[in-house]
């Protein structure tokens, strides 16, 4: 931070995350020797993530405070757009005529300019800070006996956090809750049930209003919306994630398919059509199943493991690789 000032206070004002020597550093964190520098403002991926995800420990501290949950995790998400928290409640569901007072918690917390303050602790330190709160005990007790564990301290609010954070509340000058919706520890079903708070937040007021419009105009044009006013399509839950196509859905839906036919055509692409099921053993051989296979749709038919199709390109390789081909073949294959 003190470099940033010495160049100029508007910078100062607008950084929100340093790299030191390849790594993300928090600006009030003292730097421990001579390194390679980069500041980020908003406007870039290191520094949005590293102030949304800030703003999901002002989430934190604001449901706590209010509600007295326990608090789960926080991070930005991963699509790149606001944050959310999970937390398990008592006996309260979370809608959204609770977010006014979230909201007003959090105004309140950047009114208090509160700094994110870096802690390094012993295990022993963070499991008897988290002591009453059995999810974060279950993190701590996960991480290798090695590893630094970091808590920041925000106001009221300590939390288990490997950071980095911005330098203080105040840089969040806009921010308000999105949406409540259910969730599961960990993402398992058969774990405890949750409830999570998605938020977004921004430098100014302006580009809240921009992205509240966004979103409004969005919702205009809502597929699930769309398909039942048009009479397109509609989703069921025997068949969660499959679209049923009514006749005007199919009308549109072929006229989409002829266009990619004709357009591979004028490529010099050959259309084929490969299997939507394999055994493993291709996706092992793939690698798929070595990076993708907890989010494959898998199952067992006599002994032996299959799996939906996530890609089409193994398949496509076995159909190459049937028949005797010379080097000099070209091969466009498309499905």
């Amino acid at each position: 931070m003190d470099i940033a000032s010495g160049i100029s206070t508007g910078l100062a004002a607008s950084c929100l995350i340093a790299q030191v020597n390849g790594v993300l550093w928090d600006m009030t964190r003292p730097l421990e020797g001579d390194c390679d520098l980069k500041l980020f403002k908003f406007d870039s991926n290191e520094g949005r993530d590293t102030f949304w995800h800030s703003s999901a420990h002002i989430l934190g501290e604001s449901i706590e405070r209010v509600y007295g949950c326990k608090l789960c995790i926080g991070p930005c998400t991963t699509r790149g757009e606001g944050f959310y928290y999970d937390a398990h409640y008592k006996d309260l569901t979370l809608n959204d005529t609770h977010f006014g007072l979230i909201d007003k918690q959090a105004k309140k917390a950047v009114a208090e300019k509160q700094p994110f303050e870096r802690i390094e602790v012993s295990r022993a330190e963070a499991l008897e800070v988290f002591a009453e709160n059995e999810f974060k005990v279950e993190i701590i007790n996960e991480l290798p006996e090695d590893k630094t564990i970091t808590v920041y301290r925000c106001g009221p609010l300590v939390d288990l956090c490997r950071g980095p954070h911005i330098p203080n509340t105040s840089f969040v000058k806009a921010f308000a809750c999105l949406k409540a919706s259910a969730s599961y520890w960990r993402g398992k079903a058969d774990r405890e049930s949750l409830q999570r708070v998605y938020g977004i937040s921004f430098p100014d007021s302006k580009r809240l209003k921009e992205y509240q419009h966004m979103i409004e105009e969005a919702k205009k044009r809502d597929h699930r919306l769309l398909g039942q006013s048009q009479k397109l399509f509609f989703f069921h839950p025997l068949s969660p994630g499959s679209c049923f196509f009514l006749p005007n859905g199919a009308i549109i839906y072929n006229k989409l398919m002829d266009f990619l036919r004709k357009e591979y055509r004028e490529r010099g692409y050959q259309e084929v059509l490969s299997p939507n099921i394999y055994n493993m053993q291709l996706w092992e051989t793939s690698g798929h199943a070595a990076n993708y296979k907890d989010n494959m749709f898998v199952f067992e038919i006599e002994k032996q493991e299959f799996g939906l199709k996530p890609m089409n390109c193994p398949g496509h390789c076995l159909m190459f690789g049937h028949e005797v081909r010379s080097y000099r073949g070209k091969s466009s294959l498309s499905v």
